[in-house]
Formats: structure tokens, sequence, C-alpha cells
């Protein structure tokens, strides 16, 4: 029966994004019941792309980036994959009419990565949408769930915090980023000597991608508010503490939000939820 293969599929994707994040694990388990399986399964199809790009050194990337593409546009074609992480994000695309165009404007941003070591600022905001504003927008067909104008209005906001999380990764991960990939995505800044002020524009750009989210985040229905709203937090947490050290101690170490600290923001978040605090 494929009903179990499709169960074992989406289990795959909740695996990938359990061994992959905690954060947005906890999220995705206070979303909804029903919203689980397909925000699971867009986490795992975005999870491997961009895994493909980042970690498999030693292997020819551009052929598995071309093969995993391929598979996609054949699992949303045919509705079926033996890759149980695309048959499992083939499921959603479907139910949810997640726009094609969001697809392949994500895979183009991931095939820059090949490439593409240095940004302009032009070429910044174009990977900044491919590569996280529109995995905001598939999540935001979820959230939505079929209502257009709800989905229009959101997505602004959508994309105002998918990029407020990719910036925040960009800012946590720019040591690795830089020394071991060769990638320089923060346009005019020099990694070399990184200097507070530089930061500081950064995170002035950061600061207002999140205020600007946050307003959408109190419009989304009751089935995906809180499950968002605790990703936001968690990202934010992690912005707050990256905002304390000083430039040249983010060249050195990767900031990180500790179990117990995570936990301790879901209860509040939480907490303020319940109370109709946001």
């Amino acid at each position: 029966m494929k009903a179990l293969f499709d169960s074992v599929s989406v289990q795959c994707s909740k695996l990938t994004t359990h061994t992959y994040s905690t954060s947005f694990s906890l999220g995705i388990y206070f979303l909804q019941k029903r919203m689980r399986d397909p925000i699971y399964s867009i986490y795992g199809f975005v999870r491997f792309a961009d895994e493909i790009v980042d970690s498999f050194d030693g292997y020819n990337k551009k052929r598995l980036l071309q093969q995993f593409k391929d598979q996609t546009y054949d699992a949303i074609l045919y509705r079926i994959s033996l890759n149980p992480i695309l048959n499992s994000f083939q499921q959603a695309f479907h139910q949810y009419k997640i726009s094609p165009e969001l697809i392949e404007t994500f895979l183009h941003s991931m095939e820059i990565d090949l490439y593409k070591k240095r940004y302009t600022a032009e070429n910044y905001e174009q990977y900044i949408y491919g590569s996280a504003e529109v995995v905001g927008l598939m999540c935001l067909h979820v959230f939505s769930d079929g209502d257009v104008n709800l989905y229009n209005e959101l997505k602004p906001f959508a994309m105002k915090l998918g990029a407020a999380f990719q910036k925040v990764n960009f800012l946590r991960d720019i040591q690795s980023d830089y020394q071991t990939l060769g990638r320089t995505y923060f346009p005019n800044v020099e990694l070399t000597g990184f200097t507070g002020h530089a930061k500081k524009e950064i995170e002035k750009e950061i600061e207002n991608d999140f205020k600007e989210s946050l307003s959408g985040i109190k419009k989304l229905p009751v089935s995906s508010r809180g499950g968002v709203y605790l990703a936001y937090v968690y990202y934010n947490s992690l912005f707050k503490k990256i905002k304390k050290i000083p430039a040249e101690r983010v060249m050195t170490e990767r900031v990180r939000v500790s179990n117990s600290e995570k936990m301790r923001l879901m209860l509040n978040s939480m907490f303020q939820y319940k109370l109709n605090l946001l």
C-alpha cells in the first residue's frame, strides 16, 4: 500500500528535522497537528538540498544537486519518488498547492552556492530571496491552508521572517562560511578585518526584518501562530547573543542557544501565547 510508504516518507522528513534542528522541531510541535507533517516535509527538502552544497566535500556536488533537482521535478510530476524525502515533499506540494516558482527559485539559489563566493548588494538580495524567503512562502502555503487572500496579505511578512532567519545564520556561521567554504555573503564587508561598525550595520538590517515579521506572525491563524512565534523567539534570542559579543569573537566562535535556554524560551513564549500577549 502506498499509504504505508507515504507514512514512512514523512517519518524520514520528521527524523531529518529532529536531527538537524532542535529549534525548528520544537516550533513545529506547537503547530496544529495536521500542519506538522507538511512542514517536516518542506524542511527535509530544503535541508537535503542545502547539505549537498555545504557538506558533501570530496563528492561531485554539481552532479548530486542536478540529480536532486531532476528527482524533485519527477516526484512532483508523477506524485511519487523512491527518495522518501522527496516523496513526502511532493505530497505537501500538491496538498497545499505550493507555487512551482518557489521550488525553481530555491533550487537555483542552491546552484549559485556551488559557484558564488562573494556577493554584491544585488545578488545578495536575490540569494536571500531564493534561499530563505521562498522557504517562508512554502510554509505560508501550509499555514494559510488555501486561503489566497490570507496568503497574499501575509506574504511580505513571511519573506521578512525567512530573511531574518537566514541573515542570523550567516552572522552565526560567518567564520565557517568564510574559512571553510570561502563564501562572503554580506556585501561590502571585508572579513579579513571584520569590524564592529560592519557588524552593527548587519545587525540593523536583521533587527528591521525581525520587527516587520512580528506584526505578520500576530496575524497568522491560531493553528500556526504559536509554532511560528516560538521559532521567531529562538532565532531572536540567538541574534541577541550574537549582538552582545565583539566582531572579532564572531570570527572565532559559533554562538549557540543551550537546550536549557531553549526550554526556558519555549515556556515563556507559550505563556505569552496562551495569555494573548503577542
